[in-house]
């Protein structure tokens, strides 16, 4: 039997996440999470040390970036403050600043009316549960300011974005023909807006630039990888070969072909393994989650790869990745993780992968997948106002009885709540 994990009051599977004005995410609780995590650090022996502070376009990112400050100088942190950008971007410069750690204020995929808070530990990667629940005691505490000389500092870094656009052209190789491609990029109105399209141009691309213009309040509205209907019009209308999705903080992507058919996480799980066995990698395990498409296990199976499945999650995904020594794993919802290149999972870097696949094999993503075979899934949401007494329900164990039955070992259900929003997926 697995040990239990820590329980954990405020802490998802995706950070602290909420609505703007409600608890967690008042200012005042933020500040008191940004002094807990402060203070962790101080007793992990990392007392002075930076801090990095990136955030998504939402309007409340400005009053929730200076109560984080406000928390870390008072716990004795200096606070380097990015502004809008992608949550891996964050993670990047955690690792190459050689920061103490890493905070992103975001609610990802959420709507604008949401914000939220990850942390990123030392060297990119997000916290472990253990150490969650250590900040979570730490809220329980009153907030106590270390003296006044101690107090950290704030600073401005103002070449990051330059940086980080340097940082994703060299994950792929140098001299491809991206002048021959056609891409539609859209941004979500959110994190990826000012870097995406010029990773894209200034490697060659013809890029068509759309959900790029945000204003606060319309990040993931009718746009991004949750809602592509406009970049599947989009990609029609422009003859492009090839759209890209991001969501609101740029962590997560979904692709549209040139006939605007929708190609999800398991897809560009399934071409980034076919490039990396092209380019001669020896790829033997690749994580993957309950969600996972059985088509594309089947798919790993005859490429002699085996895929691990965990629950649904990016963490999850990335703690097996690290148990196992796999350099690939990937969720449906298009979380794609290359550890190679990133410690989480980064859009541009994914979307990379694939667009070097097209050009360095020669082939249309279509073709590219045209001996992937997918089983027929169907994936619903439905808001609950509690997760706990959900799944005790008499009808709902009654109906899983009855669909179990009837699919036997042709399908399965599973049926999970969500660890970012109050419903059932």
């Amino acid at each position: 039997m697995q040990p239990s994990k820590p329980s954990r009051q405020f802490f998802g599977t995706d950070g602290v996440r909420g609505a703007v004005g409600e608890l967690p995410m008042t200012p005042q609780w933020v500040m008191q999470l940004a002094w807990a995590v402060g203070r962790i650090l101080n007793d992990y022996g990392y007392a002075g040390e930076k801090v990095i502070i990136g955030k998504d376009t939402r309007i409340s990112g400005y009053l929730f970036e200076n109560a984080v400050v406000a928390g870390l100088s008072a716990a004795g942190m200096d606070a380097h403050l990015l502004g809008v950008m992608p949550t891996p971007a964050i993670a990047y410069f955690t690792r190459t600043f050689q920061a103490a750690a890493g905070i992103v204020i975001s609610a990802s995929h959420n709507p604008f009316s949401d914000n939220g808070v990850k942390v990123f530990a030392r060297g990119g990667f997000k916290l472990p549960d253990e150490m969650e629940q250590e900040i979570e005691r730490y809220l329980q505490k009153p907030m106590k300011m270390v003296p006044s000389a101690e107090l950290g500092k704030a600073y401005r870094i103002p070449e990051a974005r330059g940086r980080y656009i340097e940082f994703c052209k060299n994950s792929i190789p140098l001299g491809l023909p991206f002048l021959r491609l056609k891409i539609v990029v859209d941004c979500a109105n959110g994190a990826t807006y000012a870097i995406a399209p010029e990773v894209f141009k200034e490697l060659g691309a013809k890029v068509v630039v759309i959900n790029a213009e945000p204003n606060g309040c319309n990040i993931n509205a009718g746009a991004g990888s949750t809602r592509p209907e406009s970049l599947q019009r989009k990609v029609r209308e422009e003859q492009a070969d090839l759209g890209i999705a991001f969501d609101g903080d740029g962590d997560r992507l979904i692709l549209v072909d040139s006939n605007g058919r929708v190609l999800d996480g398991d897809v560009i799980l399934y071409v980034i393994a076919k490039y990396r066995a092209f380019k001669g990698d020896k790829l033997q395990d690749i994580v993957g989650t309950q969600m996972t498409n059985i088509g594309l296990e089947q798919s790993f199976a005859k490429m002699d790869i085996r895929l691990h499945r965990t629950k649904v999650g990016d963490r999850y995904v990335l703690e097996k990745m690290q148990q196992i020594n796999a350099c690939i794993g990937g969720e449906n919802s298009g979380h794609i993780i290359c550890l190679d290149r990133n410690s989480t999972g980064d859009g541009i870097i994914a979307a990379l992968q694939v667009v070097a696949a097209i050009l360095e094999m020669n082939q249309s993503i279509n073709e590219l997948i045209k001996d992937l075979t997918m089983a027929t899934q169907v994936v619903k949401s439905v808001r609950v106002s509690n997760q706990e007494t959900v799944m005790q329900a008499q009808g709902v164990q009654q109906a899983l009885k009855e669909s179990l039955s009837i699919l036997g070992d042709n399908g399965r259900v599973l049926v999970r709540p969500s660890g970012t929003e109050p419903k059932f997926v």
